[in-house]
Parts: C-alpha cells; structure tokens; sequence
C-alpha cells in the first residue's frame, strides 16, 4: 500500500503496487496526457515504471527541463529506428543527447546524402505517427548479447560486453525496433512532433582514429515548433557570423593543413591583435601588473614537479636535447613561481602580480579543433597574484572590477558568474577549503553579483570563479577565471617571510580575462558579424574620389587622418562610387569618406558610414574630433 508524496505536499494512497502513468491518471486526464516520465526519489524513470513502496514522485512534462532531455533521446532512438527501416544493413552503435539535440552513430558501407537525410526525417515523422508504444525490458547480459549479434548489430554486442559487471541489461522496443538503453523514454513514439535532421559528419568508433569511421547524423528535438524555428534561425544567424568564413572574406587571418590548430594571421588580423594585446597591456599596468615573459621550453623535471606531467601529459608537446627530455609549456604558472622564487620574498611584498601574455602549446585532438576557437598554439592573457590568505578577498574584488570593465569595453555587458566549489578528490586541509571559499563568496556578494555553484566543480588545488559573457544572438562564452591555488607554490617552493619571520607558502591565484586571445578575437569577430567597434577596425576609414581630379585631395586628408593616429587609406580607383561604396561595406570599414569637386572648393569631406548612414559634409577636423571621442569611449559605429 505505497503512499506517494506530491511536489506541493499533498499525498495519495494506494491499495497496492501502481505505476507512474496510473497515479498521473489519478490527478487528472490532462496531466496523464502531458506525463513523459516520472521522478521517483530523485531518480528518473519511464512512465511504465512500477512503485513498490512509500515514494515522492514528480511527474515530468515537456514544462521540465528532464522532459526536454528525454524527448531529445527518445528522438535519437526514431533516428535509428528509420535508419534501418531505410537502410537495413546499416549498425547502430550509440546516439547520446546533446546540447540542443542529438545524434546517432553508424556503420554503413555507404556515405548518407542530403537526400537520404531527408528520406530519414520523413520516415521518422511516420513512425511517430503510428503511436507506437515504447517498452522497456530487461534482459541476461548473455541473451542481449546474443540478440543483437543475430540481428547483425555487432557494435551493439561489444557495448553490453564492455560494460562492467554482470548485471542485466535494459533494451527498449517501439514496434520491430529494440535498442539498448537505460532510459527513461517518452510513452510512445507519437510524443515526438518537433524535430530536424541538421547534418552527417564523420566519428571514430569510440573516438579513437585506430577505429572505423562511422557516420555521425546530428538531429535537434524541441517541444514546440516555435522554439525550433526560433533555434534554426539563430542556426542561420550564427552561420553568418561564423568567424572562419568572416576571417576569409575580411583577410585577417588563414589556418592550413601544414600547421593544424596554428593561426596565420595576416596584416589586418593582426591590427585587431594588436590593439587587443596593448589595451590589455594598458589595463595591468594600470592596476599593479608586472609585465613578465618565461621560456616556451622547460625541462620535464619541471612539469613532474608541478604535477602536470602526470594529470596533462597527453596534451603536451615534448622535445629532446642532449639527452634531457623538454616539454613546451601548455601553460605559463610553473614559470611564474620560478619568477617569484627569485630573491626571497616579504610579506610586504606581497600582493605580487605577475602577467604575461603567455604563448602556450597543447597538443588537441585534430578533431576537436575549431578556426580560433580551438587551436594549439594560443596567447593567454595570464597572470597569477601571489598573496596571503587574508589578501584573496580584496584580491577578488579587485578582479571583478577589472573583469567588467574589460568586458564592458569590447561591448559585453551580461555575463553569468558561476562558483565552483571543493571536489572530492583534493589537496589542501578542510580548514583552507573553508576560508578560500568563503572569501570567494564574500567577493561576490561584495560586489552584489548574482551567481550560480557548481558543486564539487572545482579545480584539485583549489575552488575557482568562472565568468561567461553573452554575445549579441545570445550564446554563452566562458572566458575570464579566477582560481585559487594551495598547492603548486608549495611544490615547486615558493615561499615568502611573514610578519612573524616564519617562512609560508603563499596562496596563488590564476587569472585570466579574455583567457585565450585568438579565442577571443574569434567571439569578438562572431558578436559583431565582422563589423568590428571603431577602435578594434583594422582600417577605420577609407577616402575614395569621384573623378582623377580630386586624386591629390584625397591623399591630402588620407595622409591628415594618418597623423591623427586614423587608421586610413585612399582607393584611387578608375571605378565608380557607388561600386567603391558597396566593396568598402561589404568589408565592414566603418567610415568612408568620398570627396568631389564640391567638397575640393569647400575644403570638406562626405561622410558615409558603413551601415549607410549619410553624416553629410563637415570639415576634416570635426570629422577627426568625431573619430577620436568614438575611439577613446569605445562607442559603436553605426
């Protein structure tokens, strides 16, 4: 006679054993008919599910962030489901849930068309409208195996096999389809409405290139059509705005085979390089930075001390020179200790700061890497503060303020704040866990921060403050982090004399703002479609003439804009100015400024901007007052 508990507190009685769907059945037809699974004391489970005893239950909807989850994976499953009604030969293997979607693994002797993925999505629409009922059954872990190696389905066999123990399995079946699985699922396949098929990539079995290349089909899934239009077209908006195709067309930068994950900027790309590195380096020495620089290559001996050779070997570059074996650095905070380590240090000395703009080398997986987004060689903007326990709380504060008005000034102004806190498996006693955490809250809260825990997220050496700024379509970023560190001071022997004259290890923080610059530049390029903010431009104004007889005044004022620190040049061209005005827009320059006879005898210039705007004619020097306020508050152009 179970007794369930309800979310609002009230509870129903049962004369005995009753599944998931009868108890919503016995609220109300509406909710019976909304029901896609249940959560049984936390855990979730399919609607068919039978509860023995005294339980709290929430019945989950497509209103729940978990029903939105299991649509998604439950339209894996119709995935693969019309995959074999239309190609029988072809092996499933497995179709995980993804951000926004799906996807489904497959060995096919054939590559899959566009137009085959159209014949899928067709036929996962009818199967979902014959309503099939969705069964979940336990198996032997031998008659599973069995199963599947006689339906043909050997990576299937190889995963039960791989899994371990010698418990029973779960398959699911909707009409002639079984797949193994743990669930939960939606009821019957009629519960998926709103899905798109999006594309085929290719995927190693179990991600290792020593395997057969299967064929990836990526899927999304929603609950309304609305949101499904809303999500393709921000598809569509982010595809314009893909930073490798704007990097082509903008000629900043290139990546080739010869040099993967290796960034070719050209002269363009590296004006908007250089002007983010020396604003940065503006900002440090503006708040207490010592500027350093460290080696790319230090000894292996090194990285075994600081603990990364055994938890980050396999992403390192190694060399070798008589006979001593050499690692270039993936990151810059072993070198920053033996900077610190330098002459012995004083409590007044501290807090310390020491930045770089850190060239670092990791060794990605080629798959993994994405234009700037992923690369292999990158620049951090990375510094580390080396202080006292009762330092760490105005050391964050400060931070903060740094953090947001940097972003504030490449035009991000939402950003999502998360606070990772102790994971199991740590270093450093409970008791600086306590105050190191502690004094990151008090940060925050100092700073009335709205901000999210990620508990048990923080790194083993300490806990840490992640920041993620939103872009103008609304996708998340993860770029600044601050981390507090007890233990690589410690063992690679930094230490410093305090007020007691007893020798202590100070508490490290590792801090970075944009994080990766190529990344950044990267975000950058995406949030604003190209058209970079004035002082980010790396040509800010363009002077063209009408006719051959305005040549020489327009390289009069290109050469007056020059001496005003404008990024300026003339297009002399025999062309058109309609046709020079659209080319210069299609390059996103901000300014163009087109001068005639008229604008010859008045000593004036035409101003355009580069969203279309006519500013009309003004003289050189308005012109050039306009542009300097326009760069030194950062403002937009329109």
């Amino acid at each position: 006679m179970p007794i369930i508990r309800l979310p609002d507190g009230s509870e129903c009685k049962f004369d005995q054993s009753i599944t998931v769907m009868e108890v919503a059945k016995s609220i109300g037809a509406r909710l019976a008919n909304a029901a896609l699974a249940g959560k049984v004391n936390g855990k979730l489970v399919d609607t068919s599910d039978r509860i023995e005893v005294d339980s709290d239950l929430v019945i989950v909807t497509e209103q729940d962030s978990e029903g939105l989850e299991i649509i998604r994976h439950s339209s894996a499953h119709l995935l693969a489901h019309a995959v074999k009604e239309l190609f029988p030969e072809a092996q499933v293997t497995i179709g995980p849930v993804i951000e926004n979607g799906f996807y489904y693994d497959f060995s096919y002797k054939h590559t899959f068309t566009p137009e085959d993925l159209k014949a899928i999505e067709k036929r996962m629409i009818e199967i979902s409208r014959r309503d099939l009922k969705i069964k979940r059954k336990i198996w032997e872990r031998s008659e599973a195996i069995k199963f599947f190696k006689a339906q043909g389905e050997h990576y299937k066999a190889q995963i039960i096999e791989a899994i371990p123990g010698e418990e029973d399995v779960s398959l699911y079946s909707q009409g002639n389809f079984t797949d193994l699985c743990r669930g939960p699922h939606v009821p019957a396949t009629s519960r998926l409405k709103v899905f798109k098929l999006m594309k085929v990539a290719g995927a190693y079995w179990r991600g290792d290139s020593h395997n057969e290349m299967l064929q990836r089909i990526y899927g999304t899934a929603w609950t309304k059509k609305e949101d499904q239009d809303t999500y393709l077209l921000h598809l569509e908006e982010a595809e314009k705005r893909d930073h490798r195709k704007l990097g082509r067309k903008l000629n900043l930068f290139h990546i080739q085979e010869e040099a993967p994950g290796m960034v070719f900027w050209h002269a363009s790309g590296w004006i908007v390089w250089q002007q983010v590195e020396q604003y940065i380096r503006g900002v440090l020495k503006n708040n207490g930075y010592q500027e350093i620089r460290t080696p790319q290559v230090l000894d292996k001996a090194l990285w075994e001390r600081s603990g990364h050779w055994e938890n980050f070997r396999e992403n390192m570059f190694t060399t070798h020179s008589e006979e001593r074996n050499f690692a270039i650095k993936p990151m810059n905070c072993p070198g920053h200790i033996q900077v610190f380590n330098q002459g012995l240090k004083s409590y007044r000395d501290l807090p310390l700061r020491l930045a770089e703009f850190g060239s670092c080398h990791r060794n990605e997986p080629s798959g993994a890497l994405h234009g700037l987004m992923r690369v292999r060689t990158f620049t951090q903007d990375d510094a580390h503060i080396f202080c006292t326990e009762a330092q760490i709380q105005n050391e964050v504060v400060n931070f903060i303020d740094l953090l947001q008005k940097v972003y504030s000034d490449f035009g991000f102004n939402d950003i999502l704040v998360e606070l990772s806190t102790r994971p199991q498996m740590r270093v450093g006693s409970e008791k600086q866990w306590d105050e190191a955490e502690t004094a990151l809250e008090l940060a925050l809260q100092h700073k009335q921060l709205a901000w999210k825990v990620q508990s048990g997220e923080g790194a083993f050496y300490g806990p840490k403050i992640d920041f993620s700024l939103k872009d103008s379509i609304g996708r998340m970023w993860q770029c600044g982090t601050l981390q507090l560190d007890f233990s690589m001071p410690e063992r690679l022997g930094a230490e410093f004399v305090a007020e007691d004259n007893t020798r202590q290890v100070p508490v490290m923080l590792h801090r970075a703002i944009l994080g990766s610059l190529e990344r950044f530049i990267g975000i950058l390029i995406e949030n604003y479609a190209g058209a970079l903010p004035l002082w980010l431009s790396p040509s800010q104004v363009v002077v063209m003439n009408i006719s051959e007889k305005q040549a020489n005044y327009a390289i009069k004022i290109t050469e007056e804009l020059k001496c005003s620190d404008i990024r300026a040049y003339a297009d002399l061209r025999n062309e058109k100015i309609p046709y020079k005005i659209r080319e210069h827009s299609l390059q996103k320059l901000p300014y163009q400024i087109i001068v005639g006879s008229k604008e010859v005898s008045t000593e004036t210039v035409s101003v355009r901007t580069r969203s279309g705007a006519d500013l009309g004619q003004m003289s050189l020097q308005v012109l050039i007052e306009r542009l300097k306020v326009e760069i030194s508050t950062k403002i937009g152009a329109a």
